[in-house]
């Protein structure tokens, strides 16, 4: 299943995207993110080591003797949604894709050389058609991201992490460089899943999908206004403690949390830069390399001043407060912590509801991701 041929792909009414870039749908925060991880100190040498050293062969082999290979012959329904994904995105070469015996909704992009996709039977049962084929589309982005790289080595180095706990800092460098790649890749879960978006051109299916994995096969309970009124109670919500508390949740977390998920891509499935990608203009994969780093730099620092000036969270509110040259900050912060009458009283840069920004979440990235971490991953 590695042809390049589109021969009977299905749904043929949905745009494609001929030669489409990554960064036409990449979030700035993935990008920005990347480039701190490859500042890391000893990053570059553990990247350059363990891209000869990882078992690649026998991961392909392990998937290759214990799952289902989607084909023709097998999960067709998913090997149609696969070439169609591939097929919208202009991605040459169908990856490999693997079903796994797993309860779980999960599904992953991992490979060094060659991106495999993993999804599990778990989230085959749990999705409808429309629902799936988002995931497939989020899959398909990262391998078109080139995200799976680094992906495989995290699920590496969090393995050995485990494996040397018990050395005295023989781990401390280690989940240095997991917590740098946690951090990136729950960035590029939001680029992956306007990927999704992209393929499956179904804003409300992704959001369906993303219900899903987080309270199960029970739509009929539950309501997509009120799921992101959720993102927006957890973002404003509480004081610094929470605030610090929402960072210390989420350190060990491969993925945002998915009602931050649901509302960033409801929030992008609204602006001028999607439309303009589904009339047609977006960045072409042979302009990549004259792409300006500068300018990427420019864009993800005015994604966060952006994400600083409208985000209702109490830490960020501060942090906008201090780079505005806001007066009595001792007494501010003193109110954030306590939820005082400075706080309640909501005045200049300090109301918990004030600003007009849709919630930005505490990611600034699924899908699909890690098998450690059950079923918030698709």
């Amino acid at each position: 299943m590695t042809d390049s041929s589109h021969e009977n792909v299905p749904s043929r009414a949905r745009r494609r995207f001929p030669g489409i870039s990554s960064r036409a749908y990449e979030h700035p925060a993935d990008r920005s993110a990347l480039v701190a991880l490859r500042r890391l100190t000893g990053f570059d040498t553990v990247f350059k080591a363990l891209s000869g050293l990882l078992p690649e062969r026998s991961l392909r082999l392990l998937f290759l003797s214990d799952s289902v290979r989607v084909s023709e012959a097998q999960f067709a329904h998913l090997n149609d949604m696969l070439r169609d994904a591939c097929y919208i995105l202009d991605l040459e070469k169908v990856p490999p894709m693997y079903v796994k015996q797993d309860p779980q909704p999960n599904a992953m992009c991992i490979g060094l050389d060659e991106p495999i996709i993993v999804v599990t039977t778990g989230l085959v049962e749990l999705l409808d058609e429309e629902e799936m084929r988002a995931v497939v589309g989020h899959e398909v982005g990262h391998a078109l991201s080139g995200h799976s790289v680094y992906r495989t080595i995290l699920l590496f180095l969090t393995n050995l992490a485990v494996k040397v706990a018990w050395i005295p800092l023989g781990n401390v460098a280690i989940m240095a460089i997991v917590t740098a790649l946690r951090e990136w890749f729950r960035k590029s879960e939001l680029s992956a899943d306007r990927a999704g978006l992209l393929v499956g051109q179904d804003i409300q299916a992704s959001m369906r999908g993303l219900m899903k994995i987080a309270g199960g096969n029970h739509l009929h309970e539950m309501n997509v206004d009120a799921f992101l009124a959720q993102a927006d109670e957890y973002e404003k919500g509480g004081d610094l403690r929470d605030s610090v508390l929402k960072i210390l949740n989420v350190l060990p977390r491969t993925h945002p949390f998915t009602t931050v998920r649901a509302a960033e891509l409801k929030k992008w499935s609204e602006t001028r830069d999607y439309q303009r990608i589904m009339d047609g203009h977006y960045p072409r994969r042979d302009e990549d390399k004259d792409t300006s780093v500068t300018d990427s730099f420019r864009e993800s620092a005015s994604h966060y001043a952006d994400t600083v000036r409208t985000s209702k969270d109490p830490l960020m509110k501060l942090v906008g407060d201090i780079a505005g040259g806001a007066g009595d900050l001792g007494g501010k912060l003193r109110d954030k912590f306590t939820g005082g009458a400075g706080a309640a009283r909501g005045g200049a840069g300090t109301s918990a509801t004030d600003g007009d920004g849709t919630p930005e979440g505490p990611e600034g990235p699924g899908g699909p991701g890690s098998p450690e971490e059950g079923p918030r991953k698709a």
